[in-house]
């Protein structure tokens, strides 16, 4: 059977981890892994050539070989805590890998903040000193938004009208060498 993909990652499953390997069958992997308090489950085929790197409750790294261009890539998945004070583990954790990262190396996930003023919509005013902790996170470790396709938003309040808030919380960044 071939696979359209070969890396499945699961932010917020809502299901106890004991059943992953319930999922790993139903979506035909051979790999599946859970991070420390089970928010991030990965799904790997045996065709990636993989290694685990760094896992924490905010972010899972491992390095994948990229058999198609004989290279080594460094994929950092993430569900961040929702409270700014618990994200800045995860902002210095970014930025110490960042330091001295040579290969080409993509973070995507939830990021439980916007990275700017326009990843909002609704609700209060944003002030800077909601998002400067990501976006200087992003910015010192020379890492780039790859920007989207379609719907922009990522999470809404599930309000109505006045009520309503609509933002930009997941995304994938990327550095230089990716």
């Amino acid at each position: 059977m071939e696979h359209a993909f070969f890396i499945v990652a699961l932010m917020e499953s809502f299901q106890k981890t004991e059943h992953i390997q319930r999922y790993r069958r139903i979506l035909g992997m051979d790999n599946a892994y859970s991070n420390i308090n089970g928010k991030i489950w990965l799904f790997i085929d045996s065709v990636v050539e993989w290694e685990l790197l760094i896992y924490t409750e905010q972010h899972v790294t491992i390095k994948v070989y990229h058999k198609d261009i004989g290279k080594y890539i460094i994929m950092t998945f993430v569900y961040a805590k929702c409270s700014s004070l618990e994200r800045l583990e995860l902002w210095d954790n970014l930025y110490n890998r960042a330091n001295d990262m040579k290969m080409p190396w993509v973070v995507g996930g939830d990021f439980n903040v916007i990275l700017s003023e326009e990843a909002k919509i609704g609700g209060l005013p944003v002030y800077p000193t909601e998002y400067e902790d990501f976006s200087s996170c992003v910015n010192s470790s020379g890492l780039f938004d790859l920007g989207y396709k379609g719907n922009p938003i990522t999470w809404w309040n599930s309000r109505p009208n006045a009520e309503c808030i609509l933002k930009r919380l997941d995304r994938i960044i990327v550095n230089l060498p990716f």
